[in-house]
């Protein structure tokens, strides 16, 4: 698949105006967004990227498209698990609500642009070192299990120590005041602790880029699909924050279901290193011809599988508990 500087160009072109649109939306009145506002953009943004995707199949193809939408579903489910750490940060700061889409829209800008570096980065290593699978994919499966053991507690979270120095060293102000990053007191210029969520988000951003785009990578090698992915994923997750609202807490098992995925693509990557293996002191340098490759097809469903039993097992775990809570109290 070959892309031309121009469909490049106008992809970031028409993808930066949305969010610029967003943003303006956000500037223009901070707000705590309605469940039908929440619901039209998130619409909007899936439905965007249904018709980005339909576009790949009709002009270059159905295996670019079935990519594009493994990738899609696959950050998007990661970018889910990011909003548990924002709700754990937002409650840590004690964000007032009304600002808390301003820090999101942040987050997610800061998230674009870290993630932007990656997949250049990442692009220009794979093409000239087919080996850097066998890292990518050994990562993965450590990040899998680490996936699948972890809780999200609120009590047990703490600032990284980038943030905590911050914290010591910057002059703060106690509140938010009109949610800027600065404030003017008796002559002194003060940082808010807007400054702090803000390099809290950006810097746990950074870790989040380094889970999702090695995952992107096993399922395409595109850099273009990677990109556009990644940023449909993130298109709406401010919104998509506020839908979910309480629904976060329910979805109890997702962490399985994120470990089960990253676990499955790390293998994917190991198996398709072997493949096509060009160390020159493994078999000759010579590929392994028998190991199969995962085909993308199996990726999508594998992926949609484990989160539709995760979700169906977490809602049904809270309705159970739910029940034995009421009768608990009779």
């Amino acid at each position: 698949m070959v892309v031309q500087g121009w469909v490049w160009a106008a992809t970031i072109v028409g993808l930066l105006a949305i969010l610029l649109a967003d943003l303006a939306v956000v500037a223009r009145r901070p707000h705590v967004p309605s469940f039908r506002e929440c619901a039209l953009w998130v619409a909007l943004y899936v439905g965007l990227a249904g018709l980005f995707g339909l576009g790949l199949f009709l002009t270059v193809g159905a295996t670019p498209a079935t990519e594009f939408f493994t990738g899609w579903i696959t950050e998007y489910s990661l970018s889910v698990d990011n909003l548990f750490v924002f709700v754990i940060i937002m409650s840590r700061f004690a964000v007032p609500r009304p600002l808390q889409q301003k820090v999101l829209l942040i987050g997610i800008v800061l998230a674009l642009l870290m993630r932007g570096a990656f997949i250049a980065a990442g692009a220009a290593v794979i093409d000239r070192f087919s080996w850097v699978f066998y890292i990518f994919g050994a990562f993965l499966i450590y990040t899998a299990v680490k996936t699948a053991t972890h809780e999200d507690d609120p009590e047990k979270f703490q600032e990284n120590a980038f943030v905590r120095w911050a914290g010591r060293a910057l002059p703060l102000s106690k509140d938010y005041h009109d949610g800027g990053v600065t404030v003017r007191r008796q002559g002194r210029l003060l940082f808010t602790p807007l400054l702090l969520v803000i390099l809290t988000i950006g810097t746990t951003d950074l870790l989040f880029a380094l889970d999702s785009i090695p995952a992107i990578f096993g399922i395409t090698k595109e850099a273009y699909l990677v990109f556009a992915a990644n940023v449909f994923a993130l298109m709406g997750l401010r919104q998509l924050y506020f839908l979910l609202g309480g629904l976060m807490e329910r979805l109890a098992y997702l962490n399985y279901g994120l470990g089960i995925i990253l676990g499955f693509i790390g293998v994917k990557l190991i198996l398709e290193a072997v493949h096509q293996n060009d160390i020159p002191f493994v078999h000759g340098g010579r590929p392994f011809e028998s190991v199969p490759e995962v085909p993308t097809w199996l990726s999508l469903a594998v992926i949609v599988c484990a989160l539709a039993v995760t979700t169906v097992a977490s809602l049904l775990k809270t309705r159970v508990d739910a029940r034995r809570a009421a009768h608990a109290d009779r």
